[in-house]
């Protein structure tokens, strides 16, 4: 639930922010990005809107480590159920005005209203990257002194993302070892078979991302919320 609109409003490469409408699509940004060298640090499968990436908190293998929607966005301006347009956040990264709606409507799918625009925070594109897949011991790589950009288990094996200069990405991939390989967009398919995230505490699964510590599942209940959120919308609901 989020406006058609598809622009880019504001966009400063030197502050690593943007100000976009809800209806831009993912694949748009980034294009607009890379000719300054910038990414916007969200893969989720498809190529979803970025109002569509707030309302359903969708993310993918780099939430390792850039985090999900909660994470890179910085302001939102919405439209609740009442009609009410709102704001908060602004265009900096450190950002402490008003209530911060980003969270609150970060998986809302629309419950408390419309989202209309949206102001994210973006990151340099590295200048190499490369994958390798070794078998899944996860607990020795965490205890390691690697920085990887994404890690997946899958089918009993890890594949592990490092990011950056080509030097740092060389020493890491060789330390870790394994064969390169590039597997991320079957793995992306393997999460919309697998659309629900729980939470991860060990055991196998069809998709794990252990340093977020998920797993994903079938989707065969309702997704958790946020309590509060919910507060929210009923106290909105009860308004009208």
């Amino acid at each position: 639930m989020q406006s058609a609109s598809d622009q880019i409003l504001e966009y400063e490469p030197g502050d690593l922010t943007c100000v976009v409408e809800a209806g831009l699509h993912l694949s748009m940004l980034n294009a607009t990005l890379a000719a300054h060298g910038q990414r916007f640090s969200l893969d989720p499968p498809g190529d979803p809107t970025l109002g569509d990436c707030l309302l359903h908190n969708l993310s993918g293998p780099l939430r390792h480590r850039f985090g999900t929607m909660r994470d890179l966005v910085i302001g939102v301006t919405a439209t609740l159920p009442d009609g009410v347009r709102t704001s908060s956040g602004g265009k900096v990264v450190k950002n402490v005005a008003g209530y911060d709606l980003g969270k609150l409507f970060c998986g809302s799918r629309g419950a408390l209203g419309r989202v209309n625009r949206l102001a994210l925070r973006v990151h340099p594109a590295p200048a190499d990257a490369r994958t390798v897949v070794t078998d899944a011991d996860w607990l020795r790589l965490h205890r390691s002194q690697l920085v990887p950009s994404a890690v997946d288990i899958a089918c009993g094996r890890m594949y592990v993302l490092f990011e950056g200069s080509p030097e740092a990405v060389d020493a890491q991939a060789r330390a870790l070892g394994g064969e390169v390989i590039e597997p991320w967009p079957e793995l992306r398919s393997l999460q919309e078979r697998f659309p629900r995230a729980v939470r991860w505490q060990g055991e196998e699964g069809p998709l794990v991302r252990p340093g977020p510590a998920v797993v994903y599942v079938e989707e065969t209940d309702e997704p958790v919320w946020s309590p509060l959120a919910e507060r929210v919308r009923k106290m909105l609901c009860n308004q009208i």
